[in-house]
């Protein structure tokens, strides 16, 4: 029987609920768990003595922490940055006792005292320990959305497809689209994938093997292997690899959601036919909103005149006057989305009783093309859409500036926003949400 006890050094009286408590389980082969971190020789020091191993094994050392030091380690798989997590509090056990810090688990809490036994729980619940693991999740999301946007931006990118000898050159999704379109082949949208080429690399490596990338069964040659694929509706990945895990941006965005959950959000059933032709299919129209008025359209240049013409504003002028890449755009629109909605000039941001009075106020006073500092609205916060399933941040392009000779700037972390499938879920659960706000109410 396991009992939470509030430890004497913590101001936190509450009890928590736990989940029973396991051994970690150790591969035969001892293998390393595949994890969101590529892999790296960095170790893993314990916690309160000289024993430390790569990063690959670390099973070993939580399997150490627990036997040798009664410690666990909640929630491991969601720490972005395990090594400098364990350092973090490897110094910080050295200058106050663990108690200070951890939850006590009594073991046999109705058994004879000789008998109890306390082990210590580190977990988000103390405060110092979520705002560690909010910093960890903060860089690694940064580091992987820059890589990201510079493989959105690489027109070196230079492959063969993988089922057949057509060439592509340019952006990475042309390949992928190829893939998805003529081979029903889909690895999830382009703009979900980061470390592509690696990726790539990870799936022509089974083909050359002659491995089925769903089944991962080997095949006597690419003939037989080609005819599975096809037959058996293999082509797709396999849900249950979690090698596959860390070339998915959802999940360094939303911690615990698995690549496989946004690829049944994302993707539909392919169905196994000889001829892969889509030409059937048909696309349920989509209205944009006017960013001012209840105003929509199917046509998105529609939209883009209704709001020049009826509200004096050229999202079109700012994108040029502003040199405005694609995300800056997302994160305006977004923006002016949100001080509307709050009734709120976004240029002078005084505030009004309702939508209609900061309108009129927004025409009045000419503030329709008056942006505030880039400061204002250039925010991470300002990545998630105001409404759900908004059309027009689809209409958002960086086209005008890809054509162009001019040099590129710097450019600030930037995040998927063609993925918005489940962007409630996002907001509502994910330790980013948190994050954000934080960062916000400190700007």
């Amino acid at each position: 029987m396991l009992k939470m006890a509030a430890s004497e050094g913590t101001n936190n009286s509450q009890d928590s609920i736990l989940e029973p408590l396991c051994f970690p389980e150790q591969p035969a082969d001892c293998s390393s768990v595949p994890s969101l971190q590529s892999p790296s020789a960095e170790l893993l020091l314990c916690l309160f003595c000289s024993e430390s191993v790569p990063l690959s094994h670390k099973d070993v050392l939580l399997k150490h922490l627990l036997l040798e030091h009664k410690l666990v380690i909640a929630d491991i798989r969601l720490i972005a940055n395990l090594p400098k997590y364990m350092l973090y509090w490897k110094g910080r056990f050295l200058e106050q006792p663990v108690a200070d810090f951890c939850s006590v688990i009594k073991t046999n809490s109705t058994g004879p005292v000789e008998k109890q036994e306390d082990y210590f729980l580190l977990c988000d619940i103390l405060p110092e320990d979520r705002l560690l693991r909010e910093k960890l999740q903060q860089t690694r999301l940064e580091e992987v959305l820059e890589q990201q946007q510079r493989e959105r931006d690489d027109s070196t990118f230079h492959r063969l497809c993988m089922f057949c000898s057509e060439e592509f050159t340019g952006n990475r999704s042309s390949l992928l689209n190829h893939m998805a379109r003529e081979h029903s082949f889909s690895i999830g949208l382009p703009d979900n994938i980061v470390y592509c080429n690696e990726f790539l690399d990870t799936l022509q490596s089974k083909l050359d093997n002659l491995q089925c990338l769903y089944c991962e069964k080997t095949f006597r040659d690419k003939t037989t292997l080609k005819d599975h694929m096809r037959k058996k509706a293999h082509r797709r990945i396999n849900a249950s690899n979690h090698e596959y895990d860390r070339f998915y941006v959802i999940n360094y965005l939303e911690l615990g959601k698995t690549w496989e959950e946004v690829q049944s959000e994302d993707d539909r059933e392919l169905v196994d036919e000889e001829d892969d032709d889509w030409s059937d299919w048909r696309a349920h129209p989509v209205s944009a909103v006017c960013l001012f008025c209840d105003h929509q359209s199917e046509m998105m240049e529609h939209i883009y005149t209704h709001m020049k013409d009826a509200h004096g504003f050229d999202l079109h002028q700012l994108r040029t006057e502003l040199d405005l890449r694609f995300y800056q755009q997302v994160k305006l629109v977004n923006f002016i989305r949100r001080q509307i909605h709050q009734s709120r000039c976004y240029g002078c941001q005084e505030k009004f009783d309702s939508r209609a009075d900061v309108l009129c106020h927004i025409m009045a006073e000419g503030h329709v093309m008056n942006l505030p500092e880039t400061s204002t609205w250039d925010q991470p916060q300002y990545y998630f859409p105001t409404y759900e399933n908004d059309a027009l941040l689809c209409t958002l392009s960086d086209s005008d500036r890809d054509e162009s000779d001019e040099a590129t700037g710097s450019e600030d972390v930037p995040v998927i926003a063609e993925d918005i499938s489940n962007l409630r879920s996002l907001k509502q659960s994910s330790i980013l949400n948190q994050l954000l706000k934080n960062r916000s109410s400190c700007s």
